[in-house]
């Protein structure tokens, strides 16, 4: 074999390896990673409380004041 001959296959595989190692990694990280929820966000007008409710509620109650609050838009 030429030295460019072992180069290139000595080159192509290690790539090889990282790409596999890449496309692994991926598939495990999105495995294990919660899947996202269509809830709204909602932001308390009178104290400021950040929180979630079920995505057909356009109108929420604070759980911390009980101040009724619509969805905020990002």
């Amino acid at each position: 074999m030429t030295p460019e001959a072992v180069i290139l296959t000595y080159v192509v595989v290690l790539m090889g390896a990282v790409t596999a190692i890449g496309v692994l990694h991926e598939r495990r990280r999105r495995r294990f990673e919660p899947e996202p929820t269509e809830d709204h966000v909602f932001r308390c007008r009178k104290c400021s409380y950040v929180y979630t409710d079920d995505e057909d509620v356009e109108l929420s109650r604070c759980p911390s004041c009980g101040t009724s609050n619509e969805v905020v838009e990002f």
